[in-house]
């Protein structure tokens, strides 16, 4: 009974992950983006969206631009002229420019790191909370975010996306009203269509989740060797077993 109940806790904990990636922010459903660490192009892109759009309020300490331009094969020029625009040396790592105490009175509490944050969001929070802003007027920053309400976050990316609006329905059930989000309706257009800013924001997320885990492709080829190892080693010893064994009865 006691191997049953470790694997129904596993599966209960298994269902508790899976429940928070998928509801985020109070429940909002997230939308599911594919990334791929291992597409070079992709983290280029990414990793100048992030530069250029990002890094001005959030840092990423815990990964240096050496390492970010050795994976995504650049030269030291090109790591240097792209994307080093807040430090001297490519040994740094992406620190903002930004104060801490300046950035929490602006706006009230200062921009996380985001070295690991697609580690402990999820790639799909990050690519629906990118995509998730609307006008509101009750926001000192002018518009709110369908993941996570309340965001002190500007909308940093609305020339191109443009500004929309998000639509919700009311139901009233037993005498409690509530609100349901029914999507979004472009109402200021973006520099990019749709199609194009999904991309952009999909390219970020797949550089975030790189920086998160920058071994991932060495880890996942090193761990196909391994079981490859385990898998000859198991046969190894099945052919040995039977062959000392086999005058047994």
């Amino acid at each position: 009974m006691g191997r049953f109940k470790m694997i129904a806790r596993l599966f209960a904990i298994v269902a508790l992950l899976t429940a928070s990636q998928s509801f985020a922010a109070g429940g909002a459903a997230l939308d599911h983006v594919e990334f791929d660490p291992g597409n070079k192009a992709s983290l280029q892109r990414g990793a100048r969206n992030f530069m250029n759009y990002c890094s001005g309020c959030h840092s990423a300490k815990y990964v240096r631009f050496k390492t970010i331009g050795k994976y995504l094969e650049l030269s030291e020029e090109q790591l240097i002229d792209n994307l080093m625009f807040n430090a001297e040396k490519t040994f740094d790592t992406i620190n903002t420019a930004m104060p801490a105490d300046s950035a929490k009175r602006w706006f009230g509490t200062a921009p996380p790191d985001m070295s690991l944050m697609a580690r402990a969001k999820g790639a799909d929070y990050i690519y629906s909370f990118l995509r998730g802003f609307y006008l509101s007027a009750d926001s000192p920053t002018g518009v709110d975010n369908r993941v996570l309400g309340g965001t002190s976050m500007p909308h940093v990316l609305w020339e191109l996306q443009g500004f929309q609006k998000a639509l919700f329905s009311e139901h009233t059930e037993d005498g409690v009203t509530t609100h349901s989000f029914d999507g979004f309706e472009l109402v200021i257009d973006g520099s990019m269509d749709s199609e194009d800013f999904d991309d952009f924001v999909a390219d970020t997320v797949n550089f975030l989740a790189y920086i998160a885990e920058p071994i991932r492709s060495e880890r996942r080829k090193l761990g196909v060797w391994v079981l490859m190892f385990l898998i000859f080693f198991w046969i190894l010893s099945v052919m040995l077993k039977k062959q000392i064994w086999k005058d047994v009865k």
